[in-house]
This record gives structure tokens, sequence and C-alpha cells, in this order.
């Protein structure tokens, strides 16, 4: 199977039966998780109506994580394989990643200001989220410094896992670290958030990660397109 999936026209073929699947899913789930935590959720007791921004801001600081450790993945994939599935779909999660980084930022600001008195502060949490997006874009750009793909996607994969130590930094900061953000409300423990408020946040999350993935095989798909043009 996965040998199959690491055939060019086959890897085509599959992303162009099951994107227009993900898209519609990801965006169905995100409808209903955001009208469900919108207009069906109870206010926060402490936070009253501001907390909704979780909505959002959860799971888009969620995938910028997640899609940096795929990225990871297929970065080490195409340097066992020299594979150009693994290299498109390892540079398609850049700039997926990069947007989901910004947007838990933005949403973190403006939870920030009515929860804190402030949209910034320069706490473990947030700083170590910001560095991730400068991460993101400085990955982007490494990937642009050679006409060479192959030499580039090496580059870029050495890059990335330079650039991974700052992911459990991200996750651990409001353990090890002062920090204003909020500490855990989801572990393998168990949850603290009412199940009220966590139908419509995990109905978030699972949309999100659908439009991710449908986002980055979309961009996989150009890619892959183009190479095969360049070497033809």
């Amino acid at each position: 199977m996965l040998k199959q999936l690491a055939s060019p026209p086959k890897f085509l073929k599959l992303a162009g039966q099951v994107n227009p699947y993900l898209y519609g899913m990801g965006a169905l789930l995100l409808a209903l998780g955001l009208w469900f935590g919108l207009f069906q959720a109870p206010a926060d007791f402490q936070q009253g109506e501001v907390y909704r921004a979780i909505y959002v801001h959860v799971p888009a600081a969620w995938m910028s994580m997640f899609l940096y450790l795929v990225a990871c993945g297929y970065g080490i994939l195409n340097w066992i394989y020299r594979a150009d599935v693994a290299a498109v779909m390892m540079r398609s999660a850049l700039p997926t990643g990069a947007w989901m980084t910004f947007l838990a930022l933005v949403t973190g600001a403006l939870w920030g200001k009515p929860t804190w008195g402030t949209y910034w502060v320069w706490d473990a949490r947030m700083t170590s989220e910001l560095l991730l997006l400068f991460i993101y874009l400085g990955l982007m750009a490494l990937g642009q410094l050679t006409r060479d793909p192959s030499k580039a996607d090496r580059l870029l994969a050495i890059a990335l896992l330079i650039g991974v130590v700052n992911i459990p930094l991200i996750y651990l900061s409001v353990v090890f670290m002062n920090t204003l953000h909020q500490g855990y409300s989801v572990s393998m423990q168990g949850s603290r958030i009412h199940p009220d408020i966590a139908v419509g946040m995990w109905l978030s999350v699972f949309g999100f990660w659908l439009l991710c993935a449908a986002n980055m095989l979309r961009r996989a798909q150009c890619l892959l397109i183009q190479r095969r043009s360049q070497v033809v």
C-alpha cells in the first residue's frame, strides 16, 4: 500500500478522489463545531463569553504543532527513499502549518486582551509559538534557495529536524516555565472541560484536521505536477 502511494500517478489519482470528501466533511464538522460552540454551549463560569475563542484557537494551536511533526515525518521518508511524493508532502505541510500558527497567535491575542488585560506578553508559551511561525517562514524560504529540488529537499529535511526541538518547548512550557497561559484542559488523564463545551471543541478540532489534510493534499498535487512537468 505504501509503495503504491509512493508512485506519483497513483498518489495524484488517490488525492484527487479523496480531496472533495475531506473538504466537504471538514467544512461540515467545523460549521457544526462553531454553531454548537457559539450558540449551544453555555458561557464559562470564570471567563464568560470570551472563552469561545477556543473553538478556533485550540484546533489551530494543535494543528500548528501537529503539522510540523507531519512535515518532519515526510522529511525523514524523503531523506531515506528520495521519493517525490514524500518531498511534496513535506513541503505542502509548511504553508498550512504557518497559517495555523498565525491563526493561533491572533486568536490567542484576542483572547488575552479581555482575560489578561493585554494582547501580548512575552511568556514561554506565546513566545515559543511565535518562534514556530518564524521557523515555518524560514523553512519555506529555505526550500526556494536552490533550483535543484532534490538538494533543497534534503536541506529542508535537516532544517526541519533541527527546528523540531521547539515543539516540546511549546507543549511543555505551561508545566515547567513561568507563563500566563493556562495549563492543560485536555490530557492523557482526562478532560477538565465541561461536556457541553467539549462537544463543539472536538467537532472543530476534527474539522480543522480534515481541512488541513485536504489543503495539504491539494498543494502536494500541484507541487508534484509541477515537478513532473519540469522533468518532462
